[in-house]
């Protein structure tokens, strides 16, 4: 077994908890966010780059990379790390949200699921044992039982039945799995109900994974239902295991999901919003098409020190997004995930410190006050870079002095 988790530190008033996995392919550190690399890429954005970022671990989606190029053909180019470059940590979901989400025509039995391709319509089945075989080809160093996605909303008889299948498709991902280099992940279900999801927190546990993930979430569901589901679940579950909450989320959403325990995280958030034109900063979102930003020297957040700040104004990125230039998406990309990143880094830090709760009062409170509402941080910036604010109507031109 190559791999071990080690709790390295707990908040003295809260459920967060510093951490460290070790795989074979080296360690990372939690809380963690793991940036998506759906097709064996994350977007936009190269293996050194993220790195550079910080990015210690990614994930990977077994039901594209089963569609296309395959899991066999990625078996035989040596894997998933060596085909993609990336020879650190990577997780592999086990493809079922996408199977349920991307298919009208699905079929799902106790054996296991029958879909159509997205892509060009054929016909395939997965069933638990498949699933494991699929990610064992992929040799990502984290993989995940086959779930049923519960739709939201669901019935108490709705979230029961889909459930108990999960469970049973947990045993058998379980019997299936062979890799003692792999570590295998059960996934919490049961809808929005209490009882249910403790039903599915006891059952994995007696059944024994190497870690537990929460899915189901971030559905449509609201902030407080889901902050309430995570509060009931992560007790319940063996505290030596790392706890993983699925596709979460926005950072104010992170936060309050360390604080109840949770130690991993994934979302598109970073890459998607980047796509369509939206930055995340400490103090809110940027949306860099708006005309405000048209004359704005001031990078997406002053005192950043990803590549797109320390060399790039909002205005420029205005233009190359309203131009639909390729650049325009790297460019947000490597800031969204350089500012994910590192808030991960800074929250550890504050646990580390024994300030949690400080750290996420101080985020919580610039985040709701907005960034033009920060006029320091705007003056500091000018100062450093030998300019001064023109004071007009628009507040936004500069003269180089």
């Amino acid at each position: 077994m190559s791999f071990h988790f080690e709790i390295l530190k707990k908040d003295k008033s809260s459920r967060a908890r510093l951490g460290q996995y070790s795989t074979s392919h080296g360690v990372f550190h939690t809380p963690a966010f793991i940036p998506v690399g759906t097709q064996a890429t994350v977007k936009a954005v190269t293996p050194e780059e993220l790195r550079e970022m910080g990015a210690e671990i990614i994930l990977s989606n077994t039901y594209h990379l089963y569609l296309r190029p395959g899991h066999e053909l990625i078996r035989r180019m040596g894997g998933l790390h060596r085909f993609m470059h990336w020879n650190y940590p990577v997780l592999t979901d086990s493809g079922g949200f996408q199977v349920f989400s991307l298919n009208s025509l699905v079929k799902v039995t106790e054996e296991g699921v029958h879909f159509q391709s997205h892509l060009d319509g054929s016909r395939h089945f997965i069933s638990p044992e498949k699933a494991i075989q699929i990610q064992e080809a992929l040799g990502a160093d984290i993989i995940m039982c086959l779930d049923e996605c519960t739709a939201y909303p669901a019935s108490q008889e709705e979230a029961s039945r889909s459930l108990e299948l999960t469970l049973h498709w947990a045993r058998r991902c379980q019997e299936a799995h062979a890799s003692p280099d792999q570590a295998i992940f059960g996934i919490v279900q049961g809808g929005m109900h209490s009882d249910l999801r403790q039903r599915a927190a006891e059952t994995l546990a007696e059944i024994g994974f190497d870690g537990y993930a929460i899915g189901g979430l971030s559905v449509g569901e609201s902030k407080e239902v889901m902050f309430q589901v995570v509060a009931d679940t992560t007790p319940l579950l063996p505290p030596d295991r790392p706890c993983y909450l699925m596709g979460v989320g926005l950072p104010g959403d992170i936060l309050e999901a360390v604080r109840q325990g949770v130690d991993m995280f994934d979302c598109v958030l970073p890459t998607r919003n980047a796509r369509n034109g939206t930055l995340f900063t400490r103090s809110g979102k940027v949306v860099i098409k708006n005309a405000k930003y048209a004359e704005d020297i001031l990078p997406v957040e002053p005192g950043c020190a990803c590549y797109t700040c320390r060399h790039y104004s909002r205005a420029y990125l205005r233009h190359l997004y309203l131009a639909e230039e390729i650049l325009a998406v790297r460019l947000n990309t490597i800031h969204n995930l350089h500012f994910f990143l590192q808030f991960m880094n800074d929250m550890r830090k504050a646990i580390a410190e024994d300030r949690f709760d400080t750290f996420a009062q101080g985020f919580h409170s610039n985040w709701i006050s907005g960034e033009e509402q920060l006029p320091e941080a705007r003056e500091s910036y000018l100062s450093r870079q030998g300019l001064r604010n023109v004071k007009n109507q628009q507040g936004g031109k500069f003269d180089v002095q």
